[in-house]
């Protein structure tokens, strides 16, 4: 943008000076937009605020206290243990009532390159039996197969 300062406005012979551009930065524009934001932020802080906010007790972990769970492992060779000693998948049932008595569901731990039809017959003879079957999983590691 070119201004034109002084001189008659005819076009004589003699030029006179022009400005340059202006080269400013406006932040008037961005003042107005962190107001702006900064008042909505203000007005919903609040509403981010949810649930009740309790104290709950601390306690010392004592490990005489946990009982042991039943964990049925399926080998990759289709093997059957009940907590580290192997079982029969006819007597499983048998098994469970006599060494575990109060137990009401059964973890089941199977290896990702077991024949799938051996944990299947476990859950079906479990469920038959009564038992509410866990099954064991591993989490990926940030989210992305190892």
């Amino acid at each position: 943008m070119a201004i034109q300062l002084g001189g008659n406005g005819h076009g004589g012979g003699r030029r006179s000076r022009t400005a340059g551009t202006l080269s400013e930065i406006n932040i008037i524009p961005l003042v107005d937009v962190v107001m702006v934001l900064l008042i909505i932020f203000m007005l919903t802080a609040h509403v981010m605020e949810f649930g009740i906010e309790v104290d709950v007790p601390k306690v010392d972990m004592v490990k005489d206290t946990v009982e042991i769970l039943p964990v049925i492992t399926v080998s990759p060779a289709g093997e059957l243990y009940l907590n580290e000693k192997t079982v029969n998948i006819n007597a499983l049932d048998r098994t469970l009532k006599e060494r575990f008595p109060k137990a009401k569901s059964v973890y089941l731990r199977a290896d990702k390159s077991a024949i799938w039809e051996t944990p299947v017959q476990v859950m079906a003879r479990l469920h038959k039996a009564g038992y509410g079957v866990n099954v064991v999983t591993q989490p990926l590691e940030n989210g992305r197969k190892r």
